[in-house]
């Protein structure tokens, strides 16, 4: 039955690419929380009235986020085609995706871990600091675990645009089911190919959001 509505889908390349399109989500949201918190921080804690209060260098953060959200992502997969090359070795395959995708979406992610730091209570922070804590001890007691259900709402979003990205850099090479989609589907005008391709692009963005509500609900103490 299945096979008389998708006569060109092969069950052996879809599984790879759903594995290879897995892969590159699952690593680039890994990298892009820890790189994001880190320019989140680094923007919460250099702005007016922050603990490391220095106008220049939020100035040069800020600046550098807002340039990388500016560049639309099939450009920023381009434009680090050399980065990509001397980093990886190559500019093709799953691995090869990683850096843009990082790149591409940690100054987004760090927005949002600004946002959601500015929401942590100030009198918690003012507490902390009247008994002597240290920037660290705030930070890693008070500021990231008070805001943790926001943190991990932020990186649900962020990896469902994940999700789309891959699909854009499997356009140009970097597997998956956008590779799947276009070079064996829309290229050879086998449009079974795409339409279940999106169709599995879609329940791995339901599952990224299941699992990222989960876990925000179970974090979230009000």
């Amino acid at each position: 039955m299945l096979r008389s509505l998708f006569p060109n889908v092969k069950m052996a390349d879809l599984i790879e690419a759903t594995k290879e399109t897995i892969y590159m989500t699952g690593i680039s949201v890994l990298g892009t929380f820890i790189f994001g918190i880190a320019l989140g921080l680094l923007l919460y804690l250099t702005a007016k009235d922050g603990l490391w209060a220095n106008k220049i260098l939020n100035f040069i953060v800020a600046t550098v986020v807002n340039v990388f959200r500016a560049i639309p992502f099939i450009i920023l997969i381009l434009l680090l085609f050399p980065f990509t090359e001397f980093l990886i070795g190559t500019i093709r395959g799953p691995n090869a995706a990683l850096p843009a995708l990082i790149i591409g979406a940690s100054p987004f992610y760090g927005r949002m871990v600004e946002i959601a730091l500015k929401e942590v209570d100030k009198g918690v922070i003012e507490a902390a600091k009247g008994m002597g804590a240290k920037t660290s001890t705030i930070i890693f007691k008070v500021l990231l675990p008070e805001s943790m259900p926001a943190l991990i709402s932020g990186i649900t979003v962020t990896a469902i645009a994940l999700i789309s990205y891959t699909a854009m850099a499997g356009v140009i090479g970097a597997g998956g089911l956008g590779d799947l989609a276009y070079l064996k589907g829309f290229q050879r005008w086998d449009f079974d190919v795409v339409l279940v391709s999106t169709i599995l692009i879609v329940l791995i963005v339901f599952l990224f959001q299941f699992l990222g509500d989960y876990v925000s609900n179970k974090l979230d103490k009000r």
